[in-house]
Formats: C-alpha cells, sequence, structure tokens
C-alpha cells in the first residue's frame, strides 16, 4: 500500500502545481485528473480505516463534507501559489508582495488546522477516537507529502 499511496499523494502533488507553472492541461483534462485522483483518495482512505460497514455508514459523509471544505482550502493555497508564481516569473516580488503572500499563506494554513478542530466533533459523532485520530494522521500524511512535493516543485523566493 506504501507504494500506491506515495505515488497516489506525487500525482496529487503534481496536478496542484502544474496549472500555476504550465498551461499544458485544458481545463477540463485537469477536472477529470482531479476526480480521478479524489476517487483514488478515498480509496486509499478506505483501506487505512478499516471501518465496520456501520462506521462506514456515518463516516463518508462527514468525509465527503470534510473534503469539500478542505477543497477550498486547496482553491486558496492555490491562489497563494499562483500569485506568487506570476510575482516570480515578471521577477517583481517586492517585500511588500513578499509580505502579503506570507500573510495569506499563514491565514490558509490556519484554515486547515480550524478546519480539522471543527471535524474532531462531527468524526467523534460516528467513530471512536481511536479511529478519529487514524483517519486525521491519514489526512495529515497525505497533506505532508503533498506539501513536500510543493515544496520541491516551487523556487525560493528571490
Amino acid at each position: 500500500m506504501r507504494t500506491v499511496t506515495r505515488c497516489f499523494l506525487a500525482l496529487v502533488a503534481f496536478v496542484l502545481v502544474l496549472p500555476v507553472f504550465s498551461y499544458a492541461q485544458t481545463a477540463s483534462d485537469m477536472e477529470v485528473l482531479r476526480q480521478k485522483l479524489k476517487a483514488d483518495k478515498k480509496l486509499v482512505v478506505a483501506q487505512a480505516m478499516q471501518l465496520t460497514e456501520a462506521e462506514a455508514k456515518g463516516f463518508w459523509p462527514v468525509y465527503d463534507a470534510y473534503q469539500a471544505d478542505l477543497d477550498k482550502i486547496n482553491g486558496q493555497i492555490g491562489q497563494v501559489i499562483k500569485a506568487y508564481a506570476e510575482a516570480y516569473r515578471a521577477d517583481t516580488l517586492t517585500n511588500d508582495k513578499a509580505q502579503t503572500l506570507l500573510n495569506e499563506a499563514l491565514q490558509v494554513e490556519q484554515a486547515e488546522v480550524d478546519l480539522k478542530r471543527a471535524y474532531v466533533p462531527k468524526l467523534g459523532g460516528v467513530l471512536s477516537s481511536v479511529k478519529v485520530a487514524r483517519y486525521l494522521q491519514i489526512e495529515n500524511k497525505i497533506r505532508a507529502v503533498l506539501k513536500y512535493e510543493l515544496a520541491g516543485d516551487i523556487p525560493l523566493a528571490k
């Protein structure tokens, strides 16, 4: 499962960064790929969670809601990366622009923490605390690999 998970995560990172630094894909191609990645992620989560039938019945609607909210945060990350990429390519990253982007990036990180906090009681309503912890660990691992891949693909400010 590790190899499948790593391949999936690398592909997710690639899909998020590709539109920012390249314009090779059409919007419809990217949307098809995003939908495929969502399905693959769900499969990875399902395998790692080892839910009973009763747990699954309660978990998946909460998971879907969480993913919808997480998509909004991913969109915010994409906007910050896009703004940085534009300034980087044009060589117009001023101190003021860097400070603005830094503030926006920190707001996105805080929004991600706030989202997790908001979903702990929702997840706790359908899963044991151990399985809530497991799910958040899975999400954290996915996000960590994603952020690692993004960090490797985004050049340092100059």
